[in-house]
């Protein structure tokens, strides 16, 4: 945006879920060039031009305003006529003081830059001269979902809807109003153009019809249950015979009731309110879908339409932020393929606009959620962008004093969501360091750096002088999650003491890149001084295992875990750690079940590791799969979320242990293909996305007891295969292309 327009409103009255409707015509007077058409609200527009729409779902995407404001830019001269043209927007102001956005201010903002192929050009912005539909079919003011305020109720009148208004000259057949500069000063809100996709809808899926109780059906409000196999993030959409002034509502839950219809909940929370509806206005044929905000839901209950919906009347869009699967997994056991595509699915339901834990109960942006779901979102989508999104509005909401509030954009001084988690900070320096590496873009540690040493800062700054380690501080402590076992005692806990660990040796190597020497020497003697500390302080030398926190009795699977894969047991008991730790029974959950995991494929313990992950019994992902469940749960117990992201790494463990696509160099210029061969499999096979482009590689045992690997490598990628026989390791290095080899 160049800065010429006007952020305009239909007033300047200030209302929560607030609706607005635009129009603007205009000429064109020549042969086009181009017309770049660059559009902004706040919170959400979808935009019109000559009744065609342009762009997609959920935009722009949220972020903290003040910080910066994203537009989205389209091309659009194919849509555009000689002569009289029109532009309209519907617009959304959510406010309400939710949890997972910025207030700010409700407001429009566009510019339509036209260049005629004479040179001569022209700008359609916004500014007092646009009109705004006087009684608009969305009502304002409907109720939130939940306490978050993170979606709100969708109430369409179609009776206060003509078509004509998107169309030049006949749209003042519908009562108008002038509108307002809105209270958003013109260069109030750095604009920054949309570096993500805008939403897409991937596709739309059939919903099967449930059949009810005898008797249901003679409810006044006739309820039709639809079941869409799985959980899906998006909305509901239907084309049926109108009837004048009958309103649908369209409830939705991932479960149902005792008597088979949908619950009034969004996941593991009450909610009277998780629904939308539609008043018809009588027309023989009446399609719509909610238009500005996303809900995820496994079943659909339809109420008010006096006739029974036929097959194919009703579908469900499945959305998510618009890019292309880039990576895939195949292997010959079919639970493992579907745990697979249960990853894959899960994490296409949590990334609309941002990354977000969960699609329904919080659509909240985490850095420790965010980091775990970069594990397969940077190995099968060119997912960069919106992981970066993650960064920028974290380092856009930090505190004075270096600490994050625990989701963000948030509204942080709303008292319900003036939350914090210390051990989720941490997670800031890891997920910057694995974008890193995956882009090999130096540019990303240069733009992240200074939030980095923030948050570190504020942890040194911290440290208890007797002990050298960081205490008990304001917020919620996480050592694990959901539902964890790791002890809470004292002031100092181990989890917390190794992430910090982590994060100082980040900052170290991130300085040295970008010639920060003198600050890559001190936090290289800060982390070589914690852990030392960590070692004096929590390490049990007798057993050969951490303490789970300093006054625990008990030492967790999972705390000598991480503390193996941080590189902090000593080295002359590191084989005992880790035996101790393979040799335990499961006990980790999500957040500490992925460096369990990483450390025994990286230890020669792959047999157990891949135990964990194809094992289906409780606990486990396999176990999930065994149910029935087509996404991840939130955790290993069936009682909240049933499409938590953060769950879905195994998808990237198969790919990366299993066929055995590992980078070797930032930016994967360098890889290696080092598979491991489970009794229990004759094949595995996987696709991964890369900066240099797809790399693929397979493996399969022969009749003769040979093994047969496969790889496919892209230009600029230096590789190698390296197979391990009964009693050697063989190597084979790799040029580009097509590779077919044989091992006995």
């Amino acid at each position: 945006m160049n800065g010429v327009s006007d952020w305009i409103w239909r007033s300047r009255r200030i209302r929560v879920n607030d609706f607005s409707y635009f129009r603007k015509e205009f000429t064109v007077v020549g042969e086009l060039e181009s017309a770049r058409l660059c559009v902004s609200a706040h919170h959400y527009v979808q935009v019109y031009v000559n009744g065609d729409r342009v762009g997609g779902f959920g935009t722009p995407a949220p972020t903290d305003p003040w910080k910066r404001k994203l537009y989205t830019e389209h091309e659009i001269a194919g849509l555009l006529l000689k002569g009289a043209n029109c532009i309209t927007a519907d617009a959304h102001y959510l406010g309400g003081g939710g949890q997972n956005a910025v207030d700010g201010r409700p407001g429009f903002r566009l510019e339509l830059h036209l260049t005629y192929a004479n040179g001569k050009k022209a700008v359609v912005k916004t500014d007092t001269s646009w009109l705004a539909l006087a009684e608009m079919p969305h009502r304002t003011g409907t109720p939130y979902q939940q306490n978050r305020k993170i979606s709100a109720v969708e109430d369409y009148d179609a009776r206060k809807w003509q078509e004509t208004w998107r169309y030049a000259g006949s749209g003042h057949a519908l009562g108008t109003v002038k509108v307002k500069k809105a209270k958003i000063g013109r260069d109030e809100w750095p604009m920054f153009r949309q570096a993500i996709p805008e939403g897409a809808i991937e596709e739309e899926l059939p919903l099967q019809k449930l059949r009810l109780p005898a008797g249901t059906h003679e409810d006044e409000e006739m309820p039709q249950v639809f079941d869409a196999g799985r959980i899906v993030s998006g909305w509901p959409k239907f084309k049926l015979k109108g009837i004048a002034g009958a309103t649908i509502r369209l409830r939705y839950s991932e479960d149902l009731d005792v008597d088979g219809r949908v619950k009034h909940n969004v996941c593991n929370e009450n909610s009277a309110f998780y629904y939308d509806q539609y008043t018809m206005r009588g027309s023989p044929m009446e399609e719509w879908q909610p238009s500005f905000a996303y809900k995820a839901f496994r079943y659909v209950e339809v109420t008010g339409y006096p006739f029974p919906i036929e097959s194919g009347h009703l579908t469900v869009c499945a959305a998510h932020t618009g890019m292309e699967d880039a990576g895939a997994f195949r292997c010959s056991d079919e639970h493992l393929n579907a745990l697979y595509e249960a990853c894959i699915r899960t994490q296409k339901n949590n990334m609309l606009g941002q990354i977000v834990d969960c699609p329904h109960r919080e659509q909240a942006q985490y850095l420790a959620d965010t980091d775990l779901q970069a594990e397969t979102l940077l190995y099968n989508f060119d997912a960069a962008a919106i992981l970066e999104k993650t960064l920028s509005d974290f380092a856009d909401a930090q505190l004075e004093d270096g600490t994050f509030p625990f989701v963000a954009p948030t509204n942080y001084a709303n008292p319900d969501f003036h939350i914090q988690i210390p051990e989720w900070d941490l997670h800031y320096a890891t997920l910057l360091w694995k974008l890193y590496e995956s882009t090999g873009r130096k540019a990303l540690l240069e733009t992240y750096y200074e939030p980095l040493r923030r948050m570190i800062g504020y942890f040194i700054d911290k440290l208890d002088p007797a002990t050298g380690l960081v205490p008990l501080d304001k917020g919620w402590h996480i050592s694990d999650w959901p539902y964890p076992s790791v002890e809470h005692a004292g002031e100092f806990l181990t989890v917390q003491q190794i992430k910090l660990l982590q994060a100082l040796r980040i900052a170290s190597q991130a300085a040295a890149l970008i010639g920060e020497q003198k600050d890559r020497a001190c936090y290289l003697e800060w982390a070589e001084r914690l852990l030392d500390n960590i070692v004096k302080q929590l390490y049990d030398e007798q057993s050969g295992r951490f303490k789970d926190s300093s006054d625990a009795a008990q030492a967790h699977q999972g705390v000598t875990a991480i503390a193996l894969y941080a590189d902090a047991v000593p080295e002359k008991d590191r084989e005992r750690a880790i035996g101790y730790v393979a040799d335990k029974p499961w006990e980790c959950r999500t957040v500490l079940s992925l460096p369990l995991l990483r450390m025994l494929f990286d230890n020669g313990r792959e047999a157990e590791a891949f135990a964990i992950l194809s094992r289906r019994a409780y606990p486990g992902w396999g176990y999930m799969i065994a149910q029935g469940a087509k996404t991840m749960w939130e955790g290993w117990e069936d009682i909240e979320s049933h499409s938590h992201a953060w769950n879905g790494y195994p998808a990237r463990l198969l790919q990366e242990y299993v066929v055995g696509i590992r980078s070797e160099a930032p930016g994967f210029r360098k890889a290696v293909i080092r598979p491991y061969f489970p009794e229990s499999l004759t094949f595995a096979e996987a696709k991964v996305w890369t900066v240099q482009g797809s790399l693929s590689a397979g493996w399969e045992r022969l009749s003769d007891g040979a093994i047969r690997v496969t790889a496919s490598i892209p230009p600029e990628i230096e590789a190698r295969v390296e197979v391990r026989l009964s009693q050697t390791t063989a190597v084979v290095k790799l040029g580009p292309g097509e590779h077919d080899m044989r091992f006995k």
